[in-house]
């Protein structure tokens, strides 16, 4: 598919086409296109850019995540085709596993997306993102970064189904995890088990957006590109006053704007 440089909406169109190829692939359900879709519509009311608050929420994640002892990257099948190769240089830069967590789960499509998590990690590991990090010592910390999901061992308490699977060494154990994808059960149940739960969710009314500790209403490829950059900063202590429902009230007042706006370029 060729989409020209100068195409308005080049990055939605580029991101629409990287879920289609990995669904025929199979690493991914076909839901996945029906997921993808609904969020570009709320992506298109934020303009399709990072808010400053979404930013922020970028911020205090990373912090989250780096004051964590045992924090976890959970991976579904788009955001490991769009954020995946930003996913492995946050992990490695905070120092936390990846677990992938599907919401319809086979073994054959955890598989897959293990091994493009695998082979991600093989080409991250000599694109050195700091000029204060050797390669040496940049190489060591992408190959710490432990890929989970395919035995799963445990299960997160008050969940059914495949979903409800987690490994023991991840998920089960972690104090912290983000979660960049829309699942409220699984959000409820990973808070309910005392965990800090930061997601990524472009639909600021979904119950995940409005049950976890940090909300990121931005698109996912954006937030994990920013988080890099914000890890590779020196992370800040966690804002013990982060009010997450100022976030979601701000993402929905500038989707309305937006939508004012609209109607008067109309006019």
């Amino acid at each position: 598919m060729t989409i020209h440089d100068d195409h308005p909406r080049r990055d939605s169109l580029l991101s629409r086409q990287k879920i289609v190829d990995a669904q025929k692939k199979g690493l991914l359900a076909d839901s996945a296109l029906i997921a993808h879709g609904r969020g570009e519509a709320f992506d298109y009311l934020l303009g399709e850019c990072t808010t400053p608050l979404a930013r922020r929420a970028e911020e205090e994640s990373v912090n989250r995540l780096a004051a964590a002892r045992r924090p976890v990257i959970s991976l579904n099948g788009n955001s490991t085709v769009l954020a995946g190769r930003d996913a492995v240089k946050l992990a490695a830069l905070v120092g936390c596993k990846i677990e992938i967590n599907i919401f319809y789960r086979t073994d054959s499509r955890v598989n897959l997306l293990s091994q493009t998590l695998n082979l991600i990690k093989n080409e991250v590991a000599s694109e050195n993102p700091s000029d204060e990090i050797t390669s040496e010592i940049w190489s060591q910390m992408v190959a710490n970064v432990e890929i989970l999901g395919t035995t799963p061992d445990a299960h997160i308490p008050g969940l059914e189904g495949p979903r409800a699977k987690c490994c023991s060494q991840g998920i089960h154990a972690a104090d912290t995890v983000l979660v960049p994808l829309e699942d409220g059960d699984r959000c409820e149940a990973l808070i309910q088990m005392g965990k800090q739960v930061l997601v990524v969710d472009l639909n600021p009314l979904s119950r995940t957006a409005r049950t976890a500790t940090v909300t990121i209403v931005d698109n996912v490829s954006r937030a994990f590109s920013e988080m890099v950059k914000i890890a590779l900063e020196k992370p800040a202590p966690p804002d013990i006053t982060w009010d997450n429902r100022t976030a979601l009230v701000d993402a929905i007042d500038t989707m309305g704007k937006a939508a004012v706006r609209s109607f008067d370029q109309d006019d």
